[in-house]
């Protein structure tokens, strides 16, 4: 068997690793890279496979740096199924439409304002695309083992991070290789924790905090603390946040600090139809989260959904305290970037980051201090309080992975470490290795290894 692994290595975006065994190829993720824009770039490159020979993908979960790329794989000639759990493909309905329909707006955008160097500047698909590739899906339960090609069995295993995440249990050629995906939290406020490892031969974990432990400090207290500090100054707090899971988690929040009167009843407004659409598919499905059924009525009720661009304007007319939870969570596209572009040059204002930045992208440049982030074409001043709530992240941190690792009832003869910046991925390997005695190394991009 060997690993190809294509994306999600040296960065935490663009996960794709090919899997060829039993004379076919299976695809384990394929997302969209995200950050830097050598990075981005690679969006627009082929894929460096046959997709038309692809004998399926089996999708861990949802997020956009797993799934935004199928639709160009499926450009490139794909027209496989597309295996991910039934919550997962809900999710992938609107992730995909929006991702596309997004890029649709940002290329007519820079056309017709002629703030690019391209002539046209062009999506990398478009909606009827994105529909296309979405009949490809096919639903998988967790722990129903599939043969979803010639010789190659899956198993989906819960992964907690967002709703539907699992992790991918491969076997072919009498070897099993365990993929994470984006583990998830044993403490999480919605999400289960993760499912432990039953066996596996190898294992590919992701690395997004593997040189970190998150901080003890409670993210509602923090929260807290940044809402009312803001709202004694008469400022607005921003809120990027990604449409799956965190802004379900902060409305959770907001709602439970109202209740006890830790923040003073001000309006909190969801800008975002993506992400109202994705809590009311939490909703949905209250069985596979840990969320009881009043706390799934208050995602819904403890903010003003805003749903169309006249609604979206009006808010950047508002000039009393109040919260804006807004895509994209990296601020690297959606309705947010508008509210930052008119709300960051005024030092009453406040941006919040609750989730991580990936390097090159302008949450990132913002949390290390830059004063001017370009916003369709023009410097913004960033005058506003910048401040990130690390607490609420939906990723385990470097010990939660080793207590995972250390699940499996048999030591896993090699691990993979992917999903990760340079020194995150390396500080974990490092513990790995002096700490769990297992091998376990970082793979390049584009590198190829059998096991």
């Amino acid at each position: 068997m060997k690993l190809t692994f294509l994306g999600a290595a040296g960065t935490v975006t663009g996960s794709k690793t090919l899997v060829s065994a039993a004379n076919t190829q299976v695809l384990i993720d394929c997302g969209l890279f995200q950050g830097f824009k050598n990075l981005r770039a690679l969006n627009r490159t082929e894929m460096p496979l046959d997709a038309s020979k692809l004998g399926a993908v089996v999708l861990s979960h949802a997020h956009l740096d797993h799934s935004g790329a199928l639709p160009i794989l499926m450009k490139q000639g794909f027209h496989g199924a597309i295996y991910a759990t039934p919550s997962t493909i809900d999710l992938c309905h609107g992730l995909l439409l929006d991702s596309a329909k997004l890029q649709e707006e940002e290329a007519d955008f820079a056309n017709r304002h002629h703030t690019t160097v391209h002539a046209p500047a062009l999506p990398l698909y478009t909606v009827a695309e994105a529909k296309k590739t979405l009949r490809l899906f096919k639903p998988l339960e967790f722990d129903r083992k599939l043969e979803v090609a010639a010789g190659i069995q899956v198993r989906l295993r819960p992964a907690g991070h967002i709703l539907g995440a699992s992790s991918v249990e491969l076997t072919a050629e009498g070897k099993t290789v365990l993929f994470s995906g984006d583990l998830g939290r044993s403490n999480d406020k919605i999400m289960r924790a993760p499912a432990p490892i039953e066996h596996a031969d190898y294992v590919v974990v992701e690395s997004t905090y593997g040189d970190r432990v998150h901080e003890t400090v409670e993210p509602e207290a923090q929260l807290a603390d940044a809402v009312n500090r803001c709202a004694v100054r008469g400022g607005i707090v921003v809120i990027p946040a990604f449409a799956v899971g965190r802004a379900q988690e902060l409305l959770l929040a907001l709602h439970r600090l109202k209740q006890r009167g830790a923040i003073p009843n001000l309006p909190v407004y969801l800008n975002s139809p993506m992400a109202i659409d994705m809590t009311e598919i939490y909703q949905r499905h209250c069985d596979e989260h840990r969320l009881e059924a009043k706390d799934c009525k208050a995602l819904g009720a403890v903010a003003k959904m805003v749903r169309t661009p006249d609604e979206s304007r009006a808010l950047d007319a508002i000039r009393y305290p109040s919260v804006i939870i807004s895509a994209s969570g990296m601020a690297t596209g959606g309705r947010v970037l508008h509210h930052i572009k008119t709300l960051a040059p005024d030092h009453r204002n406040m941006i919040l980051f609750a989730g991580f930045q990936a390097a090159g992208t302008r949450g990132a440049k913002m949390l290390a201090g830059e004063r001017t982030v370009r916003i369709y074409g023009e410097d913004v001043p960033i005058n506003a309080e910048v401040i990130s709530i690390t607490g609420m992240s939906a990723h385990a941190d470097s010990n939660e992975i080793l207590a995972w690792l250390q699940t499996a009832k048999v030591k896993p003869r090699g691990v993979f470490l992917n999903h990760g910046e340079p020194a995150a991925a390396d500080g974990l390997r490092l513990r790995i290795k002096h700490e769990l005695k297992l091998e376990a190394s970082v793979p390049l991009l584009g590198q190829q290894i059998e096991v």
